[in-house]
């Protein structure tokens, strides 16, 4: 469940997820049906919002599926088709080339927190770690733009992070300039308090 008072948090459970109904179902014409009998029938993927596919996968209607961005692992062959065996989203191979210049906001605006979310409810062990990686590969980036980067070069780099990395980076910012305020002016050393009342013991 998303934390009712944390904004980030409700609107990461709106990404969409596929889901695959394990059982019909009547009356939910908020999907794309099949057929005019506004049902969704035994078998068939749709998207719908994370909330909502949590809610029916613990009733244990539907099943979730791992969303491109964040599958890991390659489709087999089906031996019964003619088909390529199909590949995972590019995302990975992109992380793993040029981690600092992958869209990540492109794929899902709350990638690190959706992922998470996604991991606990599908049970899949590799999306941690790829989590992990893209985020250290990631972090020493978005602080480097955040303390020295021009105003023109990091606006093209902030359309690419997602809403965690630009708490990151508005974080950097603002202790770059708390430091460049107290380097310009102000007292360089603070007396503790704790010192002024103290007293030397008188000499006998």
């Amino acid at each position: 469940m998303a934390n009712y008072y944390d904004i980030d948090d409700i609107l990461a459970e709106e990404e969409l997820v596929p889901a695959v109904f394990q059982k019909t179902a009547n009356a939910v014409g908020i999907f794309d049906c099949c057929d005019d009998m506004n049902k969704v029938g035994a078998g068939m993927e749709v998207e719908m919002p994370f909330w909502l596919a949590r809610e029916l996968y613990v009733k244990q209607a539907v099943k979730i599926k791992v969303p491109s961005c964040f599958d890991t692992k390659e489709r087999p062959r089906d031996r019964h088709r003619d088909e390529p065996l199909k590949r995972r989203d590019r995302t990975k191979d992109e992380i793993g080339a040029d981690a600092a210049h992958v869209d990540l906001r492109g794929r899902c605006p709350y990638f690190y927190n959706f992922g998470c979310k996604i991991a606990r409810l599908t049970g899949d062990k590799t999306i941690g770690p790829f989590l992990l990686v893209a985020f250290r590969t990631r972090y020493k980036e978005v602080l480097i733009k955040a303390y020295t980067a021009a105003s023109a070069v990091a606006s093209k780099h902030l359309t690419l992070l997602t809403q965690e990395e630009m708490k990151l980076y508005e974080a950097g910012q603002s202790s770059t300039m708390a430091f460049k305020k107290w380097r310009m002016g102000g007292p360089r050393l603070l007396k503790a308090s704790v010192l002024g009342r103290r007293k030397r013991k008188p000499t006998e």
